[in-house]
């Protein structure tokens, strides 16, 4: 029975099961009483509890949206469990058009979860890397900090909690996905 209920774990489940099961968790944290869930939050909290001085943005009572550093916590245990554990076979089961397209940036290396031509320490002291890497690290914290929360908070907490603030983010991010991975991405890959 553990190796079936394993099995399933295993599996990529389907967006009809996943998603409900991660819109399940919102009631529960609501009745739990927490008002806020996403990484960023658990981000400002850790910073609030060990940086010292006098940063108007930290100072705040961190200790009231605990759940969300055991959100995190949570993250890291699993992810460890998941990866040290669970064994699942990262080799990436793309279409033969997405490999074709990836051919054509220059992108050979297909095995993995991230190709290593561009996720890489040696990959960081090219203008490709950089771009990628360092550019678009900055881009995804500056963007974070001025939507006031992240894609999972905004995208999952504050839609299920009709947030307007949320419902306009989460158009922004789909809108700048799609522009980055169908107009920058291209050019970027062919540098």
């Amino acid at each position: 029975m553990f190796d079936s209920v394993l099995n399933i774990i295993k599996q990529p489940w389907p967006w009809y099961v996943a998603g409900p099961i991660i819109g399940l968790c919102v009631p529960l944290l609501l009745i739990a009483g927490n008002k806020s869930l996403g990484i960023s939050a658990s981000l400002r909290q850790i910073c609030a509890a060990t940086v010292p001085g006098n940063v108007p943005f930290l100072r705040y009572d961190w200790k009231a949206d605990r759940f969300n550093l055991v959100f995190v916590f949570g993250l890291i245990v699993s992810g460890y469990i998941g990866g040290r554990f669970l064994k699942i076979d990262e080799s990436m089961q793309i279409a033969s058009a997405a490999r074709q397209t990836l051919n054509g940036y220059g992108v050979t290396d297909q095995d993995g979860i991230m190709p290593s031509s561009i996720f890489s320490f040696a990959s960081l002291v090219t203008l490709k890397g950089f771009i990628i890497i360092v550019v678009g690290g900055f881009l995804v914290g500056f963007g974070t900090r001025w939507a006031g929360g992240c894609t999972s908070g905004h995208g999952i907490f504050g839609l299920s909690t009709f947030q307007w603030p949320s419902l306009v983010a989460t158009m922004v991010f789909f809108a700048a996905g799609i522009i980055t991975s169908l107009l920058l991405l291209p050019l970027i890959l062919k540098l």
